[in-house]
């Protein structure tokens, strides 16, 4: 029965070594994590590009949009100028 006993041991023990990931895929599991990382900060980068873009757009529109109302400020500016002036 000693005997017994030691053997299951030893095979329960073997198996649960044998059980556990190899090194390759112990190797391929943090290659897959490190790719995850990396494929996440490119999406952040270019996030960071297109929001980046979007405001530099939205500001030269402002900047066209107020130029385009300061023009016709002084324009309405003049009519009234040379309408209150007589000759």
């Amino acid at each position: 029965m000693k005997k017994l006993f030691v053997l299951l041991m030893g095979v329960s023990m073997f198996a649960v070594v044998a059980c556990g990931p190899s090194k390759a895929e112990k190797e391929a599991a943090e290659k897959a994590k490190q790719d995850s990382i990396a494929q996440v900060e490119q999406v952040a980068k270019d996030s960071i590009a297109a929001v980046e873009v979007a405001a530099v757009t939205a500001a030269a529109e402002q900047a066209k949009l107020d130029s385009i109302a300061a023009a016709d400020k002084a324009a309405a500016e003049a009519k009234t100028t040379k309408k209150s002036v007589p000759k």
